[in-house]
């Protein structure tokens, strides 16, 4: 199988109850709510996601066939790919387990594999979707899916390429996700309601010199994916 575990982080040591001061609090990680962020201007805005610039990192923003609405915002940065998507959502039910049956059932419908795994923010999928190749020979196509839970918002994360077998790669993806914001917005709206986006003011829409600087790609039809789930 081509997935391969993410390390678990190594337990550590026990210590005297006399040595455990005020600071043991594991400090917050994100995706993070633009509540608890005092500062976002060195951030894209792209109105429900707000993502941070990183060397090396190209951005698009996916729409949606049926409508031309804009649905996702898409990252590539080393052969890596994760598309980002934001819903409303209640304060006492996640959507997540919901989400994961219909992605298990659309992959099982196109006659993929699926593959359950705990990650950092609870249970994760792993599929293998058939997808035909270049060449014109059948493939397949590994992807990983993220559900993260926020304050009445819930962000879907699905990453391919080099990050679904390097670790490396992994863990850049991973940082990236881990900076993320999502504005949720005050309007009132119902759970699973897809959270608008749109270009952000401060976006490059073509590669400048600044290495921080990530190259935008104005909106366009997302990859197949965007039907998944």
């Amino acid at each position: 199988m081509i997935f391969k575990r993410k390390k678990t982080k190594e337990q550590e040591a026990p210590v005297e109850s006399n040595e455990v001061s005020a600071s043991s609090e594991e400090p917050k990680t994100g995706p993070y709510d633009i509540n608890d962020v005092a500062d976002t201007n060195e951030y894209l805005d792209f109105g429900s996601i707000l993502i941070k610039p990183v060397s090396g990192l190209k951005v698009r923003m996916d729409v949606e066939e049926s409508n031309k609405r804009v649905i996702a915002v898409s990252l590539e940065i080393a052969e890596s790919r994760v598309q980002l998507m934001a819903f409303s959502s209640s304060k006492s039910e996640s959507l997540w387990p919901g989400i994961k049956d219909k992605i298990k059932s659309d992959i099982t419908a196109q006659n993929g594999e699926i593959f359950k795994r705990d990650g950092d923010y609870g249970e994760e999928l792993l599929a293998k979707v058939p997808q035909q190749l270049p060449d014109g020979r059948a493939g397949h196509v590994a992807l990983r899916f993220v559900g993260i839970d926020g304050p009445r918002w819930f962000l879907r994360a699905v990453i391919g390429g080099n990050a679904i077998a390097n670790e490396e790669a992994a863990a850049t993806v991973d940082g990236i996700l881990r900076d993320v914001i999502v504005n949720r917005g005050d309007k009132p709206l119902p759970p699973a309601e897809l959270l608008p986006l749109n270009v952000p003011a401060n976006a490059q829409t073509r590669p400048v010199q600044e290495d921080a600087q990530p190259e935008i790609k104005r909106p366009e039809r997302g990859p197949e994916i965007t039907q998944i789930g």
